[in-house]
């Protein structure tokens, strides 16, 4: 039973990937399963400079998933395209996930990127503050998430994947722009912004304040946000957020997701990718049918 599944230019061997962040640079993962069965290795964010991160505490778990504040720590460009070297070792797409605080630097990362041979393609995330515009985030904006998607796809071959916030006030007029800009995928969505506070010291337990929720508890909010916009955007949709179980990424699936990635699950069970796989496949062959008339079956 075939799980292959086409995103833009790349085809990937089943539609189950990590999200970034989750997943370290992949190598982290060699000792839990072969990276080669995976449809694609999804990298650790990385920028054109090292990053240090926010102050601790950073992860904050909860009963319905977890907050973190790691604030996008990675060791910058320069060390990174050494790590690619070591990757290139498995028959698996690589997408790399970058960012910046400013349109060059997406652009000058992008480069770099688009050049290295083991790079199968780019995931940008536009959830970073634009800092020459006063610090507003870039995805929430329809014409800053046009402009910086057109501007970086003009400088790349490879294909370009945008990561979406949810945070923004409208996802799907994000969606459209990034499209309409030149974006091979949509990836559906990134981290909700939350907090917690420690009632018996009236401090927020994070360092940052804030962060990023994810878990299973988001999973119905992103799959809303995945089901409106498949039916506006033309682009294939890439779901993310609170898969757990087989049935959470048939969920997304049936309103129109192509493939899925799988986040904070990892740190649960560092073998659920594989687990997925399989059981996708048993799936599969138990209903006689087939990924492609799987996505976007949604009866309403």
């Amino acid at each position: 039973m075939s799980l292959k599944v086409r995103i833009g230019n790349l085809e990937l061997k089943n539609p189950f990937m990590p999200a970034s962040g989750t997943f370290g640079s992949g190598l982290e993962y060699e000792d839990f399963g072969n990276l080669s069965e995976l449809g694609a290795i999804v990298t650790k964010g990385v920028s054109l400079n090292p990053k240090i991160g926010n102050k601790p505490p950073r992860i904050c778990e909860l009963p319905g998933g977890m907050l973190n504040s790691i604030g996008l720590e990675n060791i910058g460009i320069e060390k990174f395209v050494k790590v690619l070297d070591e990757l290139g070792k498995y028959e698996t797409n690589v997408i790399v996930n970058f960012f910046g605080n400013s349109l060059e630097e997406y652009i000058e990362v992008a480069k770099i990127l688009d050049g290295h041979n083991v790079v199968s393609c780019l995931e940008m995330n536009i959830s970073c503050p634009n800092i020459k515009e006063g610090g507003m985030c870039f995805g929430t904006d329809p014409n800053m998430v046009y402009t910086l998607v057109k501007e970086v796809k003009k400088n790349i071959q490879k294909d370009l994947w945008v990561k979406l916030t949810p945070n923004a006030g409208n996802l799907i007029s994000i969606a459209r722009s990034a499209e309409d800009a030149g974006a091979s995928a949509i990836v559906i969505a990134n981290t909700y912004t939350g907090m917690k506070v420690d009632v018996a010291t009236k401090r927020p337990v994070l360092g940052n304040i804030f962060g990023g929720y994810s878990g299973p508890v988001i999973k119905p909010i992103t799959l809303y946000h995945v089901f409106c916009c498949a039916k506006e955007i033309n682009v294939p949709i890439i779901a993310c957020g609170g898969i757990v179980t087989l049935e959470d990424a048939l969920e997304y699936f049936i309103v129109g997701a192509s493939a899925v990635q799988v986040g904070t699950a990892n740190f649960t069970n560092p073998h659920i990718l594989w687990e997925l796989i399989k059981k996708m496949e048993s799936y599969l062959r138990a209903e006689n049918t087939s990924l492609s008339d799987l996505v976007g079956s949604l009866k309403i």
